[in-house]
């Protein structure tokens, strides 16, 4: 999985495309990743104390990492990335305009 946690990432399919947001979790072994206000979803919370009302609570759920594109920080298009090695090791790249991720 290319695409860290913290990265910033837009939906291209389902019924938040074309919003974007940063990564807050990411699970590669699954392939999914969890953003920031979004595909937000519903949790019903019941009350637990006396008086107290049940509300209904928006939670961020997960998405299939394909179903997110990269943003370059440099270009701001959503991009593929790609691996580069040299000296140090591996670095990520933007594969449109080659700046470093």
């Amino acid at each position: 999985m290319k695409i860290k946690t913290g990265d910033t990432v837009t939906v291209r399919v389902g019924k938040d495309r074309g919003k974007s947001g940063k990564i807050v979790r990411a699970i590669p072994s699954l392939g999914k990743v969890l953003v920031e206000n979004i595909n937000l979803v519903n949790r019903h919370k019941k009350p637990r104390k006396q008086g107290e009302k049940g509300q209904r609570v928006s939670i961020p759920a997960f998405i299939n990492v394909s179903n997110v594109k990269l943003v370059c920080p440099s270009c701001k298009q959503a991009v593929r990335v790609r691996s580069r090695r040299h000296d140090g090791g591996r670095e990520r790249q933007c594969h449109k305009c080659g700046a470093s991720l």
